[in-house]
């Protein structure tokens, strides 16, 4: 059905617990987004809070803590925050092609299987036993097991025995500056195995999460998110079949769940939704859950958003769906650093907002 750039805009942030309905707990969120970037361990714990009624820093690490919410890299080479369950099935999709390109990488670092098997051997001997250890901590035991870590050696030592399904990052601790980060963790004794999907299931499953959390979203998103195949995901919409629906904006065909079209036509827009104001972390999945960003972000102000291209995205201010600044955190005051002015009940929204990062960076 043809749409407005506002509709489409109003779906996604339906659907990704930005406007709306939150989730009540973290937990939820994961498992409505299905994963969520996070490279930036503090920006991803914010996406995971921010889209709760009310869930506070501490709440986000009791999450990690107990293995409710778990971080790995289960697509693209990238750190996301994604339900344990789910962690196998989108490696059953994505593992075999992610492994495959990274041959070039480790010649260039002289790894070879032999060296990939005494790093799982060490590292399961270390933690076997419900065990966590730190990143440094498992550099030192290879070191010691004459394994080289030095050159990005170690880190893709960690990178590949996750990809493969044998480690995942899991209890917080406190890093040397005091910043929360995670212990490594045996994905099998951290997160049991749920049911295997077969490949058709699995694929079809990727696509229909996919867009519970992030609809709507063109097919070339959605290749462009899981790093997968056109051929993949209309195999995936074929199984999918009347749980999906379209939408049309500017001549483009966006797909969502059937679902979440369903919600929005009973869900009228509230009078103040215009004037919504959402600070999102660096990273966000609203922005960077999509390959074609045009719909969120103005080309002249990408340069604001990513500096100097380096690949490093700042926190964003969203109002009406659309980035109309950047803003800084220091601790838990907040930074404002919009395009242009912001009208006054606009601005009086972003107030709400940083309230309610101050009070998350305090409890």
């Amino acid at each position: 059905m043809p749409a407005s750039r506002s509709d489409l805009l109003r779906l996604r942030r339906l659907a990704q617990a930005i406007d709306g309905p939150r989730e009540p707990d973290v937990t939820s969120v994961a498992r409505r987004m299905l994963a969520l970037q996070g490279q930036d361990f503090a920006a991803g714990c914010w996406a995971l809070a921010l889209r709760t009624t009310g869930a506070t820093q501490s709440d986000v690490l009791a999450a990690l803590d107990a293995g409710s919410v778990i971080r790995s890299w289960p697509m693209r080479g990238t750190l996301h925050f994604l339900p344990p369950e789910d962690l196998r099935w989108m490696l059953s999709v994505t593992m075999d092609r992610i492994v495959a390109g990274l041959a070039r990488r480790q010649q260039q670092l002289d790894l070879t299987a032999a060296d990939f098997a005494r790093a799982a051997d060490v590292v399961t001997g270390a933690l076997t036993g419900g065990r966590s250890i730190g990143r440094a901590e498992v550099m030192q035991l290879w070191e010691e097991a004459g394994i080289a870590t030095t050159g990005q050696r170690g880190y893709h030592l960690i990178y590949y025995l996750a990809q493969t399904g044998l480690l995942c990052w899991g209890p917080v601790v406190r890093a040397g500056n005091g910043n929360p980060t995670q212990a490594l963790v045996l994905l099998d004794e951290w997160a049991p195995a749920p049911r295997a999907l077969e490949p058709d299931e699995a694929i079809a499953q990727f696509l229909l999460r996919y867009l519970q959390g992030h609809g709507p979203a063109t097919v070339k998103d959605f290749v462009w998110w899981t790093k997968g195949t056109v051929a993949g995901a209309k195999t995936a919409r074929a199984v999918l079949g009347d749980a999906l629906t379209t939408l049309e904006v500017d001549g483009v065909e966006y797909l969502l769940t059937a679902e979440l079209a369903d919600r929005a036509a009973s869900t009228p827009p509230t009078r103040g939704e215009k004037d919504a104001v959402h600070l999102l972390p660096g990273f966000d999945e609203y922005l960077l859950g999509y390959q074609d960003r045009s719909p969120i972000l103005d080309d002249e102000h990408w340069e604001l958003i990513v500096p100097g291209n380096n690949g490093i995205f700042q926190p964003i201010i969203v109002a009406g769906g659309r980035v109309v600044g950047t803003w800084r955190r220091e601790g838990g005051r907040v930074t404002p650093l919009p395009f242009a002015a912001l009208s006054a009940a606009r601005e009086a929204q972003l107030q709400r907002s940083a309230r309610a990062y101050a009070s998350y960076a305090a409890g």
